[in-house]
């Protein structure tokens, strides 16, 4: 998924990323999720832009930039984004924060000495073959001599390096002294090894995109999700059409991709209803409080302004195109012509400290003002806190509830955490560390005429060590007009463009006949092992034994 749904990650900065730090935050990230779609914070605006300025100081980059975002907020645009991961960095310039050149041996210290030794010997040993040479030959005393006088060395220093943690007066070599200090931080050749394999044979050959439209006046929003694999011998793509509703309340999903799994797992008696259909999903059922959906809005964006307006100035700041070339670790090959051809860029680059900030201060405003608007939702939630299960009905209504739930105890867990003492946080040290050698870095191409035509996302997730490098996730989504000639869903029949009732399936109507022919004593043994353990089935329809 945190990779996941990046369309809307990228499109608004807030939520969604934030799973990629703590799991628990994407389940809670769900309550904003039909806002944020709906703000359509980062779409093409037809008006003059504050972003292109003559003084080019950071004060001016973040006041151009918020005024940009704020006047695109209502505004309808055709979108695409291609998402793309790479871990060169892991191999491409090893451990230079250390001093060194190369990966260490063994993965444990204690054997380090050990296995440099055998390592070399295997070398000389296939010199020797290659010569067809005995090893044992005079012509290769020499290097056995060396190889020896090295391995005692090392086991030497090593021992030393053990004794010297209790005794001050044992000195150590300067360049064991290091290895052994910064051991821990050390990739191993075999890292490098999986980690030029993963790059080869996974994430080089993958690729992320959606493209759809978004247009707030007509209430409706298209998502085409795609990931191709493409490869010398293998080639292959799966795709995920998606029609938002806005003015009715529904979410539909392309029935194809799930109708083989549904059949497989859950209703045998499927055959092939689902074919060419969607699956309707209702956003809101009716049991929500009366404008929620505004209201939710409108606390997203306030939380969103009033988080833009406390950042730092100093995390914005002009850039010229024709340097973001020369970034380092260098764009996608295939993302940085789009953001060449700009006029203006504009940079915003966080830390993860700064960004667990601003994540902790956007939920909590929400949270607040849903609080504040509709606080029986929020004393309801209270039992969700306290691990209880809502089993009355699986309804719009209690998955807030559950949303909000999950929002508290974030906010809490975020207050606990700065209120850690001294030893406590001695203990984050190492953690603390590698978060704070990753950073998220935005950038926004702007037109001569000061239009918003890109927005870039680059983040580094956090590495297993302090001093390697991370794995890197580039996202560019660009933007432009709506085109009318243009397909929503090319991939789809001419009559399956638009959802409705005739070419959809109703998933709460559906539920309620499956649960019915469980009930009967029906269906797959997965199923009746799955359904015997809901606590909102056994509830609804009771015991399906």
């Amino acid at each position: 998924m945190k990779i996941v749904h990046q369309i809307i990650a990228s499109r608004l900065s807030s939520v969604s990323l934030a799973s990629v730090l703590n799991g628990n935050r994407l389940f809670a990230s769900v309550l904003v999720t039909g806002a944020l779609l709906l703000t359509g914070c980062q779409s093409t605006n037809p008006s003059q832009s504050n972003a292109m300025t003559a003084k080019q100081t950071p004060v001016a980059a973040k006041t151009a930039l918020a005024t940009a975002l704020k006047k695109q907020r209502r505004q309808s645009f055709s979108y695409h984004s291609n998402l793309e991961i790479s871990n060169e960095q892991q191999f491409s310039d090893i451990n230079t924060k250390i001093g060194a050149k190369e990966p260490v041996a063994s993965d444990y210290i204690d054997e380090y000495c050990e296995d440099t030794h055998d390592q070399a010997y295997a070398a000389l040993l296939a010199q020797a073959a290659a010569q067809n040479k005995d090893i044992l030959a005079v012509d290769y005393d020499a290097e056995r001599t060396t190889l020896k006088d090295r391995y005692l060395e090392c086991t030497n220093a090593y021992e030393a390096w053990v004794d010297s943690k209790y005794d001050s007066d044992i000195t150590v070599p300067a360049s064991y002294q290091q290895l052994f200090d910064n051991y821990d931080d050390r990739a191993t050749a075999q890292d490098v090894k999986k980690a030029k394999l993963l790059d080869a044979y996974v994430l080089k050959p993958l690729s992320i995109n959606a493209q759809g439209v978004y247009q707030p006046m007509a209430g409706k929003a298209t998502m085409l999700a795609s990931i191709q694999y493409q490869a010398r011998n293998h080639q292959s793509s799966i795709n995920q059409p998606m029609y938002i509703d806005f003015k009715n309340g529904n979410m539909y999903l392309w029935a194809d991709n799930f109708a083989m799994f549904n059949s497989e797992l859950l209703d045998d008696k499927l055959g092939t209803k689902w074919r060419n259909k969607w699956l309707k999903l209702a956003i809101d059922d009716g049991t929500l409080p009366k404008g929620f959906g505004s209201e939710l809005i409108k606390s997203h964006f306030a939380a969103l302004d009033a988080t833009f307006d406390a950042a730092p100035v100093s995390q914005f700041d002009y850039v010229a195109p024709t340097t973001l070339a020369s970034l380092s670790p260098k764009l996608p090959a295939h993302q940085l012509p789009a953001m060449l051809a700009s006029n203006q860029v504009i940079r915003r680059v966080q830390s993860v400290e700064s960004y667990e900030q601003f994540y902790q201060d956007y939920m909590r405003i929400v949270y607040e003002r849903i609080g504040q608007r509709y606080p029986e939702l929020v004393k309801e939630s209270e039992s969700y806190e306290l691990g209880e299960t809502n089993t009355d009905k699986f309804t719009s209504k209690a998955l807030v509830q559950q949303m909000l739930a999950m929002i508290k105890t974030g906010i809490d867990s975020g207050s606990e955490a700065r209120e850690e003492t001294t030893a406590e946080a001695k203990v984050r040290t190492v953690e603390g560390a590698m978060l704070a050698n990753t950073e998220m870095q935005a950038l926004y191409g702007f037109d001569k005429r000061g239009q918003l035509k890109w927005q870039h996302l680059r983040r580094e997730l956090p590495s297993e060590t302090v001093s390697n490098k991370n794995m890197v996730v580039d996202v560019l989504q660009q933007y432009s007009a709506i085109s009318a000639k243009d397909m929503a869903f090319p991939n789809l029949p001419s009559n399956s463009q638009v959802p409705n009732a005739s070419n959809s399936i109703d998933m709460r109507e559906y539920g309620s006949e499956l649960m019915q022919y469980y009930r009967d004593g029906n269906g797959t043994a997965m199923g009746k092992m799955m359904f015997s353990v809901m606590p909102m089935a056994k509830k609804k329809f009771g015991s399906i034994d």
